[in-house]
């Protein structure tokens, strides 16, 4: 392990944390907290992004800087799933209608980004 990547995944990871509570914050200024509107576009947003660095092939440093250390730090599973189980606990129909919609949303954010940068 190369003291530069380690600086590369470490840079990446904290503008990512950043830019991920700068979007959560401005989200629920906008949106309230009835629903976790920031976290479920911070994810399709990162499937997204995630896709456009696997179709532009990205690899070496620019991999270490961009996929794991900006959209590791932007990209929020473990806030997802937090938030998932409060709206469980609230609503079961809100828990699945926000697993539904991360999942397939951000899984074609991902697919049609990926499949742009293919061909």
């Amino acid at each position: 392990m190369r003291l530069l990547d380690v600086l590369l995944v470490a840079l990446g990871g904290a503008t990512g944390s950043v830019l991920r509570y700068w979007l959560s914050t401005l989200a629920i200024a906008h949106l309230g907290t009835a629903f976790p509107w920031g976290t479920l576009g911070v994810n399709i947003a990162g499937s997204a992004a995630i896709g456009v660095a696997a179709g532009l092939g990205l690899q070496g440093e620019a991999r270490l800087l961009l996929v794991t250390g900006l959209l590791g730090g932007f990209t929020t599973f473990s806030a997802f799933s937090l938030e998932t189980g409060a709206l469980f606990e609230r609503a079961w129909w809100l828990g699945a209608l926000y697993v539904l919609a991360s999942v397939g949303l951000g899984l074609a954010a991902f697919s049609i980004c990926y499949a742009v940068l293919k061909k």
